[in-house]
């Protein structure tokens, strides 16, 4: 499957939770890299907000505005 995003573009969680800015995660996010299919075929992520960085899968986030 093909990335819908691309490096360096602003994302944001599509259901952010209060753990979230616990970790340190803001409201926007950017993509850092990107990841190949996990094992059901969707494409990953790894985002960075502030010095927090995580992977995602596609499903997870959404374009920020």
């Amino acid at each position: 499957m093909m990335h819908k995003f691309k490096l360096g573009q602003r994302v944001r969680r599509a259901q952010s939770s209060p753990l979230d800015e616990r970790l340190g995660f803001g409201a926007v996010s950017e993509i850092v890299r990107l990841m190949p299919d996990d094992p059901t075929g969707e494409p990953s992520y790894r985002i960075r907000s502030g010095s927090a960085e995580r992977a995602v899968r596609e499903s997870e986030i959404v374009l920020a505005a």
